[in-house]
């Protein structure tokens, strides 16, 4: 941990391939975030949930939903990836997805149980792969290619990335 609050686990570093060893310890830390993001969110009150995670940061409530919206999103790149020749993914604009009224209104459960959704039927897939399937890879526009089991890294990476905010913002509130 870095006292970065923007970075509170350091900044992803893109892996050339895991190996075997290296991919099962990222699908197992993708197993646990839905757990652990519930369990960092567990108890706070709407004030907190509307509190942001850092200066100029999003809320917890905001980056709740984001977790969600961005796993969804990972799943489809999977999938996409492992039945498509190099498909070009779709990018989205994060920061304006945590302004519409679905993450203003639906409760932060909601975004809990569709991650543990999108993460049960993804674990599955991963946890499926061959060697063959982890190497293929799809089009990011602006990162460009991305093999399936740099992905993985990513998303890994991802949801520790956001569970380090709540929980160090819990720290430092003393909540």
């Amino acid at each position: 941990m870095t006292k970065d609050l923007s970075y509170p686990i350091g900044q992803f570093r893109n892996p050339d391939g895991l190996n075997r060893t290296e991919f099962d310890i990222a699908v197992a830390t993708l197993s646990t975030q839905p757990a652990r993001l519930r369990a960092a969110l567990d108890g706070l009150s709407d004030a907190q949930l509307d509190t942001p995670y850092r200066p100029d940061g999003w809320t917890v409530r905001q980056l709740a939903h984001h977790v969600a919206d961005s796993h969804l999103n990972m799943y489809v790149r999977l999938k996409l990836a492992l039945t498509e020749d190099t498909p070009t993914i779709k990018t989205y604009e994060q920061d304006a997805w945590v302004l519409l009224a679905d993450v203003k209104e639906v409760p932060v459960e909601t975004s809990l149980r569709l991650l543990e959704a999108v993460h049960q039927r993804a674990l599955v897939v991963l946890r499926n792969t061959s060697v063959s399937d982890r190497e293929r890879m799809y089009l990011h526009p602006e990162n460009g290619p991305t093999r399936v089991d740099q992905m993985t890294a990513m998303y890994a990476w991802h949801g520790d990335h956001h569970i380090a905010h709540v929980t160090n913002l819990r720290a430092r509130m003393g909540w």
